[in-house]
């Protein structure tokens, strides 16, 4: 695993990890809402590595990237960041693979610079627009009623729902180690920066059926965060869009049936590359 620390937008500093192959197709995994890159881990120490070259970020506000205050309300310089990533390390053609929250950075990237950079979209239950009715439509009560307790500065407080939160994001009761892992990176998150992400307002409508590059649509049947529907809704905006739903899985896939995500993770990257060469 090699480490990166990478000048993003606004000048702040992200930190990056990678490994795989160095000359395989690039894969970017790009993090949810109070989450880090080890949230990767069953990808990142997967056969993957083989063929491909797996890079992780830590998003601004969270893991061991910078933390400022007042920095999470500007698409502009979520797009920065990933751009930032993709030109430090040469990726060529990445596939964006965006769970929850990183479906909106991913729109923010594509709305500034566009999908000549990239190789493809993997929308892991993933949202697309914050903050309207359209978007809470999509979202859980169940989350939504914990959400204040995110933004508290009281430790038990946050701590208890992000406990509740953790798990919410799988379907069957997780391991002791993996659900303190998620615990402890979810609590490193300052509160503000969590604050930051829930106040953005905004909406992607126009820009997803406008989406050229493949696009893989991934989600769990029994999500209890961002509720099916909205993989739905993405697969109707995005007519050439293929939509992949786990059963018996949660907000997760990834983590949740590992072996599954990372088969059709590989086949999509291969496709991407036919699309790219024809």
């Amino acid at each position: 695993m090699k480490a990166h620390t990478i000048k993003g937008g606004g000048g702040i500093q992200l930190h990056v990890e990678e490994t795989g192959n160095k000359r395989g197709r690039p894969i970017l995994f790009i993090h949810g809402f109070s989450q880090c890159r080890l949230a990767y881990d069953k990808q990142m120490h997967s056969d993957l590595a083989k063929d491909f070259r797996l890079v992780a970020m830590d998003i601004r506000g969270h893991g061991l990237s910078d933390k400022p205050r007042d920095a999470y309300g500007d698409s502009k310089l979520w797009a920065e960041d990933v751009q930032a990533v993709i030109q430090a390390l040469r990726l060529d053609q990445p596939i964006l693979s965006g769970w929850s929250y990183g479906g909106v950075i991913i729109c923010d990237y594509v709305r500034f610079y566009g999908e000549d950079r990239i190789g493809g979209i993997n929308l892991v239950d993933a949202i697309s627009k914050l903050g309207t009715d359209a978007a809470f439509a999509v979202i859980s009560k169940e989350f939504l009623a914990i959400a204040p307790g995110f933004f508290s500065n009281d430790v038990q407080e946050s701590v208890k729902s992000l406990t509740a939160f953790m798990r919410m994001c799988v379907h069957k009761e997780p391991a002791p180690h993996d659900f303190y892992l998620a615990l402890g990176y979810n609590t490193i998150v300052p509160p503000y920066v969590r604050e930051g992400l829930f106040s953005r307002k905004l909406e992607n409508d126009d820009l997803l059926p406008k989406l050229r590059k493949p696009v893989l649509i991934t989600h769990g049947v029994n999500d209890a965060i961002v509720l099916p529907e909205a993989a739905r809704q993405h697969a109707r905006a995005i007519p050439h869009a293929k939509l992949s739903l786990y059963p018996n899985v949660s907000h997760a896939p990834f983590a949740e049936n590992a072996p599954r995500f990372n088969r059709e993770l590989r086949a999509f990257v291969k496709e991407a590359a036919k699309a790219r060469a024809r």
